[in-house]
This record gives C-alpha cells, sequence and structure tokens, in this order.
C-alpha cells in the first residue's frame, strides 16, 4: 500500500480530483448518480486504457520509448523502460565489441581455433583453420567436424572425451603437415567443444631426426661394445695380464659396461617413442614384479639398507609387462642407488581413490625443489659425480614418465632436502582389476 502511494504523482491525484470534481457538477446539475459516475470515470479510465494500449503497441513493434513522456505514473513508466532500452543497447554494443575483439584476437592466432556445438558440428572457425585443417567459416557451419575432417579414430576420440592430452595427426588435406590437436570442454554446460589444432610439422620433423639418430647410433654402437667389454674381460681375468695392467683393465671393463647401459636405455627411450600407446596390453601381476624387483634390490643393497613392503597382493593392473618391469625397477633401484647406507626404503602397491598407486619412499638426502621438475630430462642429474659414482645413466626417470605416459599414468615427485623423497605412479582407475576378475576373465566368464 505504501508502494502504491508513493508512486502517485501530484499530476495523477490532480486528474483524479478534476474527474470527481466533474462527476460531482453534474451529480448537482440534477444528474442521476450513475450518470454523473460514469461522466467522472470515463476520462480517467479512457486515459489509462489508451497509455495501456500504446505501452502494448511500442512493445509489441519493438519500438524505442523516447520522449515527451505522458505525465504521471505512466510517465515514470514510460520512462523507466527507456533507461531500460537504454542499457541493453549499452549492453549489446559491448557485446558487440567483444566480440568483434575476440574474432580480431582468434583470427591472429597461428593456430587453428574451431568451436563445436553439442553433435560435433562446426558453428565457427577462425583464419588459421583453412589453411591447417580445411575448414572455412561460415562455408562449413553446421557441418559435422569428422565429415570435414575425415581422419581415422577422429570420431572416436571426441566420442570417448579423451581431453586429457593433445593428440598429433595429419591432416587429409595436407599429408606434409603434421598437427597437434586439444580438444576441451567449452561453452554452457560444456557441452560444446573447443578444439585447437597446432602446427608441429618443424618439431615433429625434428624429433624423428633426433630419435632415428639416436636409435641408429645406439644400434651401431652396441655391437661394438659388447665385443669390447669381452676382450677387456678376457684380458682382465687372465692370468697372462700383467698385474700392473690388471687396474686399467678393470676401470676400462667398468666404464664400457656404463656405456653400454646407456647405449641399451637410449635403445629403450626410442623404442617408447615410436608410439604413445603401449601394445601387447594384459593383466600384469604387480605384486609378484615388486617381489622379484626386490629381491634384485636386496643384492643391489648388500644389507645397506633397510627395504619394507605395503603390497595388495590381490591388485593387478592392464599394461604391458615389460614396460611396467622396467619402470618400477628403475625407481626401486634408483631409491636404493642414490641413497645413503641406513636408508630406509618403503614400497606400496595399493588403491587409491579407486587408483592403483605404486609408490617408492626414502628417507635419504632428499631432493631440492629447482631440480624437481627436470628429473625426468634426459641426462639431467643433480650431482653429477655422484650419479656417475652409482651407475647411473640419467636415463631412469625418463624412461619411467615415458612409460607411465603411454599407460595414460602419471608420475608425482615429492621430496624435501634432508627428508627424502616419494615417487608415486598412478594409474587410471579403469586399469585395475583385481585377481578373481583376472580369473573369470581368463575363465571366459
Amino acid at each position: 500500500m505504501q508502494a502504491l502511494i508513493q508512486g502517485v504523482t501530484t499530476f495523477d491525484l490532480a486528474f483524479a480530483a478534476v474527474c470527481l470534481g466533474a462527476a460531482l457538477l453534474v451529480y448537482l446539475a440534477g444528474a442521476p448518480p450513475e450518470i454523473a459516475l460514469i461522466v467522472g470515470l470515463a476520462p480517467f479510465i479512457g486515459r489509462h486504457l489508451y497509455l495501456l494500449y500504446r505501452l502494448s503497441s511500442l512493445i509489441g513493434r519493438h519500438h524505442r520509448f523516447t520522449p515527451p513522456f505522458p505525465r504521471g505514473s505512466w510517465g515514470r513508466v514510460f520512462q523507466a523502460i527507456a533507461h531500460y532500452q537504454q542499457a541493453i543497447r549499452r549492453r549489446r554494443r559491448r557485446q558487440l565489441r567483444f566480440a568483434h575483439r575476440f574474432r580480431e584476437a582468434a583470427n591472429s592466432i597461428p593456430d587453428a581455433l574451431v568451436i563445436l556445438d553439442k553433435g560435433h558440428r562446426i558453428e565457427w572457425a577462425n583464419a588459421s583453420a583453412p589453411y591447417l585443417l580445411d575448414i572455412y567459416w561460415p562455408r562449413d557451419e553446421g557441418r559435422l567436424f569428422t565429415e570435414v575432417l575425415a581422419h581415422p579414430g577422429l570420431g572416436a576420440l571426441i566420442d570417448r572425451a579423451d581431453y586429457g592430452r593433445p593428440h598429433d595427426l595429419s591432416p587429409p588435406h595436407n599429408r606434409a603437415l603434421m598437427l597437434s590437436f586439444r580438444i576441451s570442454p567449452f561453452g554452457g554446460r560444456k557441452s560444446q567443444r573447443l578444439v585447437v589444432a597446432r602446427d608441429i610439422t618443424a618439431i615433429y620433423h625434428l624429433n624423428m631426426i633426433r630419435r632415428d639418430f639416436v636409435a641408429n647410433a645406439s644400434h651401431e654402437l652396441r655391437t661394438p661394445l659388447t665385443v669390447i667389454t669381452g676382450f677387456l674381460e678376457n684380458l682382465s681375468y687372465s692370468p697372462d695380464t700383467p698385474a700392473s695392467h690388471q687396474r686399467p683393465y678393470e676401470l676400462m671393463v667398468c666404464q664400457a659396461s656404463r656405456m653400454r647401459s646407456i647405449v641399451e636405455d637410449l635403445l629403450t627411450l626410442s623404442r617408447l617413442e615410436m608410439d604413445d600407446r603401449t601394445e601387447q596390453i594384459g593383466p600384469v601381476d604387480i605384486p609378484e614384479e615388486i617381489r622379484t624387483i626386490t629381491h634384485e634390490a636386496e643384492a643391489l643393497s648388500e644389507g645397506r639398507h633397510k627395504i619394507s613392503l605395503d603390497v595388495d597382493q590381490n591388485l593387478l593392473v592392464q599394461g604391458n609387462l615389460v614396460e611396467l618391469r622396467s619402470a618400477l625397477s628403475n625407481l626401486i633401484y634408483n631409491a636404493i642407488k642414490h641413497t645413503p647406507a641406513g636408508s630406509h626404503v618403503r614400497i606400496a602397491w595399493h588403491r587409491e581413490e579407486a587408483q592403483p598407486v605404486f609408490t617408492v619412499t626414502d628417507d635419504g638426502e632428499g631432493i631440492a625443489a629447482e631440480h624437481i621438475p627436470r628429473l625426468t630430462e634426459r641426462f639431467y642429474r643433480i650431482d653429477k659425480g655422484r650419479s656417475r659414482a652409482s651407475g647411473g645413466t640419467g636415463l631412469g626417470l625418463a624412461i619411467v614418465n615415458h612409460v607411465l605416459n603411454r599407460h595414460e599414468a602419471r608420475l608425482i615427485i615429492a621430496s624435501e632436502p634432508g627428508k627424502g623423497s616419494t615417487f608415486t605412479c598412478r594409474f587410471p582407475a579403469a586399469s585395475g582389476l583385481t585377481r578373481l576378475e583376472n580369473q573369470k576373465i581368463d575363465a571366459g566368464l
């Protein structure tokens, strides 16, 4: 009621008073009360009906509200709508300016950007999309993305929502290009998709050249190193070898063996880099592998370390046996090689938040924070002298990282100087299975 009273203007009161005065005069002139009331209310109701019709007509025609406005409370209504229209126009102009700037920015990016709707149809593409993807906007608007870019496996990639990492492919319209695709959920309710394609042709060819060189050089070095090591061992242990030559031969055998280890690790890395995804997938008995590797680690330690196990004996994982054995052994051997005598090495294998998790923890010297991001780089060493003395090649963690990437797993490193280090391998939840589940699979159930 108070709001209604506040909304009534002086003009409204004056107009109502005039209408009531007219009705009173007609009544005093001898007209019946009904006639007097009609005479008084007719102009009042007529004005309101006219202004209501005018308001609905302007709104229906989307007409702009401009002065002069009616007097009284209706004027306030017209004026409020006019202010609202102005605010909408300003907001629309800002949106248009923002959309224009967005398109200018998107078109200046050398990467191809494509927006897909929830049906994976093309909604928009930037200026780089024609060259990289052969997608033209607005020509291809509304077409299926997989229809325009017909590449085997692309539709399955989008459908399975595998957006955690980029995927490399060569577009059908220009096989000389190599693109790195990244797809992200986009828009309201994440129902749309934003496709970003980057030209990595130069990087791809450089990596191929490097990989081929490493593989070929390592392969060519392996045979002569084997021959050299064999002859050196024979000379070292031969009774005809002078005593003064024993020590040099032993050093040469040690260094030749170390070179052979580096070559073997380089060949392993080259094989891993040939394909992002592993083959020969099957159930891997991780508890049994841990038991075998731990026995070897105890022999390597020669009793200088305490090794404890916390292993879920029923937990297996889907993967490549050879690759996973290499990754686990590298982590366990590193804990033995790079921690001082008396250190405690804890090895764990269990589920954590439905994910299979392998952990190696030691209470050794620890690693400074600035080194952790680079530990998986080839030949990166924190202490070069100590690493060489321990027989490390500097390739172990690079191999571990590649193996885990091929199994869609992650390597997490946590360490603090003076308190030790923890190396954690987190596998996807879908890759874990129990022994009972494995037995049912083997039985065809």
